[in-house]
């Protein structure tokens, strides 16, 4: 694949990398929206939430393991932070390679938007 997501696992594009496994990398967000702002992003590269498949259940449970690990290593775990999927363009997704969103370090309000 050619998007941005595959250029940084390939190390094409540079990125901030604050994890990484066999499965999965994590780099902060080019455009954060919090003092933490974290994608968890599958090596595979996985279009939309919903082209996840029964095969991909146990990366999709990593991510949010690597989530709540990463929360605790960025002393946010206890005042709270939030987890986020966006599914397509109407969902706010505008890289179409699935990623989860960690945020956190301020008072995040809802409804988000």
């Amino acid at each position: 694949m050619d998007c941005i997501f595959c250029k940084i696992i390939k190390k094409e594009l540079p990125a901030k990398i604050v994890y990484q496994d066999e499965d999965i990398i994590v780099f902060n967000d080019k455009h954060p929206r919090a003092p933490i702002h974290q994608l968890i992003v599958p090596k595979k590269h996985i279009p939309t939430l919903n082209d996840l498949t029964e095969k991909d259940t146990v990366l999709a449970g990593n991510m949010l393991q690597v989530a709540r690990h990463l929360a605790k290593k960025s002393n946010i775990a206890q005042s709270g932070y939030r987890t986020i999927f966006n599914c397509n363009k109407d969902g706010g997704q505008e890289i179409f390679h699935l990623h989860l969103h960690l945020l956190g370090g301020r008072p995040l309000h809802w409804p988000p938007g």
